[in-house]
């Protein structure tokens, strides 16, 4: 059973930006069922070749759905356009009580890629376009009696590998969460701001041509946005200051059955961007299920598959003999940096659960980063070549608490027990 409507959002009135088609229309369906109102501020108000939807659509299935609709032809770059959209959501609502900052651009491409006219258009969308809504409708929302902001954005995770392949898109997506950090501290015991993202892909226009053919099996639909969203919508004024995942919202309401969320129930899903699947694994994840990613990171040298090779069978080796016990005793997360006839990066995680191990960096910032070469590598965890001796020789470069380093002695003892 989907997340049931609770009535929570009947009479109320939501403003949502990009909802003309995908999870900013998907949002305003759900809070339509409970016969809210909804402001379409979208830019599509004719057809488009590509793109499913207009607002005026959109605003005929709010309306089947049990809501009122009031579709307003809004660019979110444009202040005047804005504003008098809002001015004419509250001459007919009698006001404004949620605002939704789903618009969004993107361009997964790298610095010298993205040309300036895409920068400011992501800047522009993303950044600028969500505070500035939120800056025209926040004076309507403190006269509200449960007003709310969500903003669709991402956790702030500041590891590297979220910036290395976009930085433009990154530092656009998280200026929607800066002003979800900002505003739910300005204005707490007044308006409640969060952020929502989502735990996997979702199937939308935008994922559709950014995943090229075959992605769509390994999406949700839009349906769990809305769910979580609607969850969110009806908390209470002092729920702020959240950055939340759709998964996580609807586990906590009861929710146990996400394969009805499937576009392809059963399937397996590929991760969202800015959670803890580096990019180069959702790449690999998607190329593995037939799709051709768009913004699959640049191939280089270092590129090596991920079990494949001495490197990847001692990793294996590895993953073998570490659990609870070795994480307790250790508790440091290593990252390796390979050169040589095996190049590429790996990851030794000995700080939660029972311990992990994966090509690329690790999920969170390492405790240590050793630089050495491929076969000084598989030496050192053969027993052949001290992590003490390699430092000393300057066949291995320590970035971090060089007794961490050598806490890997144990390990190595270990392994060697179970004949590498």
């Amino acid at each position: 059973m989907m997340l049931q409507n609770t009535g929570k959002l009947a009479g109320r009135t939501l403003f949502i930006t990009g909802a003309s088609r995908g999870i900013g229309k998907a949002i305003a369906l759900k809070a339509a069922r409970d016969g809210a109102n909804v402001v379409i501020a979208a830019k599509t108000s004719e057809p488009h070749p590509k793109l499913p939807g207009t607002i005026y659509t959109a605003a005929q299935e709010v309306e089947a759905a049990g809501g009122r609709a009031l579709p307003c032809v809004v660019d979110i770059r444009d202040e005047q356009q804005i504003g008098e959209a809002v001015q004419k959501a509250v001459d007919t609502f009698g006001g404004i009580d949620i605002l939704v900052n789903n618009a969004s651009a993107i361009s997964l491409t790298g610095t010298l890629a993205t040309p300036m006219k895409k920068v400011d258009l992501m800047l522009g969308i993303n950044l600028r376009g969500t505070y500035l809504t939120s800056k025209l409708v926040i004076p309507h929302l403190l006269k509200s009696r449960s007003p709310h902001i969500l903003n669709l954005s991402p956790p702030l995770n500041l590891n590297p590998v979220w910036f290395k392949n976009h930085t433009a898109y990154t530092m656009a997506k998280y200026g929607m969460s800066m002003c979800v950090l900002g505003m739910a501290e300005e204005f707490r015991d007044q308006i409640a701001v969060n952020a929502l993202w989502p735990k996997t892909a979702i199937q939308t226009a935008a994922m559709d041509m950014l995943g090229g053919s075959g992605i769509e099996k390994q999406c949700r639909t839009a349906d769990i946005i809305a769910d979580a969203a609607y969850v969110i919508l009806s908390q209470p004024t002092d729920y702020t200051g959240h950055f939340l995942v759709d998964e996580d919202v609807l586990k906590q309401q009861g929710v146990r059955d996400f394969d009805q969320y499937a576009v392809q129930p059963g399937h397996p899903l590929l991760p969202d961007f800015f959670l803890d699947e580096a990019p180069d694994v959702l790449a690999q994840q998607m190329a593995q299920h037939g799709a051709t990613p768009a913004f699959k990171p640049p191939s280089s040298s270092s590129a090596t598959p991920a079990s494949g090779g001495p490197i990847g069978s001692t990793f294996d080796t590895i993953k073998g003999v570490i659990n609870e016990d070795v994480v307790k005793a250790t508790q440091a997360i290593y990252q390796f940096d390979l050169s040589g006839e095996h190049s590429g990066v790996w990851f030794l995680d000995l700080k939660s659960g029972s311990g992990s191990v994966g090509q690329g960096q690790p999920p969170i910032k390492p405790d240590v980063v050793m630089t050495m070469d491929s076969s000084d590598f598989n030496k050192m965890f053969s027993g052949k070549l001290k992590p003490t001796m390699a430092f000393m020789s300057g066949k291995l470069r320590v970035k971090g608490d060089m007794s961490l380093a050598i806490k890997l002695d144990k390990l190595m003892g270990r392994m060697n027990k179970a004949k590498l």
